[in-house]
């Protein structure tokens, strides 16, 4: 069942398009969605796009020194290798070429419509069909798909004054290129992933560099290097070499889970090697205490960088561990009284994780919203239904994200498991599907019993994995090739139906 449609970009008139598919997004779920249903032929899809351009959240992130922790290889689609990855871990520009490419490729962009900001999608049990609303127009929709993603909105910080600061303020997330930092006194807010790019980028060139740390991470080398050209030509030559590489990637990184969610002693050589790099490049006694924690390794995302430590070890450099008290027109001061001048604020600090910005305009069957219903924490079956939304799947929702190798693993795995659904809906003859309450349930227990005595859970600090009742509702709590088998195909006795042409009264069909 295909429908075809003329695609545009920007305004359009005031005519609700039809389509089967709406898919909210363009990063590597949204891209890997649309190609999985233009690989089969389907064409009545559109891919709704906030931006001019596709590449989510490595179209955006474009702070100085922006770069991937997982090797290139492994983070990419399986079904799309690059032979000609410039460097073992890819940097941002290279990421998002391989995304636009990727796009034109599998001829998906001819779906994409660009501007288009999504700002309602309600279900109308009437017509069966969300009705979305966006900055490009009305679209109504058989099926919403939301691969809007975690990493899409950032999170500003509430701080005092920040409103009243005379200079310049920028999240890491929406860089500012046209603003000179040669010379400036900086402020970077955060010591996370983005903050240990961002600090050793910049600390060069600026003349000094204060780093606000809250919590110290736990940092391992970069085994970063250039790709041979011998090595890239031999990728192309023998491609399944790259796909051995790609493999043992990933085998390598899983073992990690063994300490993370089995047993924390598996951990200690990853802390010995962590603890050995931070004394090996920190002389300073006083320094090295402040930046070492005092949490399980892993507890929070483990950080892989060369240069950090060095950075802000440097002679115009400060690691300020007390609390910000306040930001004043052109300081800020901290808890304990000190006031520091600053010319720029860089805000590392991170995105809304577990309240999705995009589930508060996603309004279900009772006219609530995802955000009413999440409520109480993010709930899910397999991660990509729930219970009152029908026709509605989400991509990198709840409890899909992984601490320790590459997520697009983890997309791949859900697209399959939302296609093999869509399949099913057209096998079936059914108009609406919709997982039950009971289901949901389920998947959360066993997310919970899973999650018993991780190292997210009981490692001994407060991390953007737990949401505000302490609940794991962003990780996968186990070794992804589980997710993946748990996702291969639909559980089709865990969802209702209603056929095309039957009425809301009569009985809904289960397998």
């Amino acid at each position: 069942m295909t429908s075809t449609l003329e695609i545009q970009s920007g305004p359009t008139s005031s005519a609700v398009r039809e389509v089967r598919v709406a898919i909210i997004g363009s990063g590597f779920a949204g891209l890997g969605m649309a190609i999985a249903l233009a690989r089969r032929g389907e064409t009545g899809f559109v891919v709704l796009e906030r931006a001019d351009e596709v590449g989510g959240t490595w179209r955006d992130n474009t702070y100085p020194g922006a770069a991937c922790d997982v090797q290139s290889s492994l983070y990419s689609f399986s079904f799309a290798p690059n032979p000609g990855w410039a460097r073992s871990y890819s940097e941002q520009p290279e990421i998002q070429r391989y995304l636009q490419t990727t796009a034109d490729r599998f001829g998906v962009r001819e779906h994409c419509v660009f501007g288009a900001d999504v700002t309602s999608a309600r279900w109308d049990d009437a017509s069966r069909r969300w009705h979305v609303t966006t900055a490009a127009g009305e679209f109504r929709a058989r099926v919403l798909v939301s691969a809007a993603g975690a990493l899409a909105d950032p999170t500003y910080p509430d701080i005092p004054g920040l409103d009243t600061f005379a200079g310049t303020v920028m999240h890491s997330a929406r860089w500012d290129h046209s603003h000179d930092l040669a010379g400036e006194r900086v402020a970077v807010v955060g010591t996370g992933a983005s903050a240990i790019q961002v600090v050793p980028a910049i600390q060069p060139v600026v003349g000094s560099i204060a780093v606000y740390q809250r919590t110290p991470a736990w940092v391992v080398p970069r085994t970063d290097h250039p790709v041979k050209s011998w090595m890239r030509l031999l990728y192309r030559v023998v491609p399944g070499l790259q796909r051995a590489v790609r493999a043992f990637l990933y085998l390598f990184r899983e073992f990690l889970v063994l300490g993370m969610a089995k047993n924390r002693r598996f951990l200690k050589p990853v802390a010995r090697l962590a603890r050995a790099h931070l004394h090996s490049q920190v002389r300073d006694p006083k320094l090295r205490t402040a930046l070492t924690p005092d949490y399980t390794i892993g507890c929070k995302r483990i950080l892989i960088s060369n240069d950090y430590f060095p950075a802000v070890a440097a002679p115009n450099a400060e690691l300020v561990t007390a609390g910000i008290a306040e930001v004043r027109p052109h300081s800020i001061v901290t808890t304990d009284g000190v006031e520091r001048p600053a010319d720029t604020i860089v805000l590392a600090t991170g995105f809304h994780v577990t309240d999705l910005p995009i589930a508060k305009k996603i309004c279900g069957r009772d006219g609530r919203s995802l955000a009413d219903v999440w409520s109480d924490g993010m709930i899910s079956n397999r991660s990509a239904t729930v219970a009152g939304f029908p026709n509605l799947f989400l991509l990198v929702g709840p409890n899909v994200g992984v601490g320790h190798t590459s997520m697009v693993y983890m997309i791949e795995s859900q697209v399959a498991y939302v296609d093999d659904a869509l399949q099913t809906m057209d096998a079936e003859g059914l108009e609406v599907l919709e997982t039950t309450p009971a289901a949901q349930q389920a998947y959360r227990d066993l997310i919970a019993e899973k999650s018993k005595g991780t190292v997210w859970l009981a490692g001994g600090c407060a991390s953007w994995y737990l949401d505000e009742h302490g609940h794991n509702t962003t990780l996968w709590p186990d070794f992804t090739f589980r997710f993946r088998r748990l996702t291969r195909k639909l559980d089709r006795e865990n969802y209702v139906g209603i056929p095309a042409g039957a009425t809301s009264e009569q009985p809904e069909v289960a397998a």
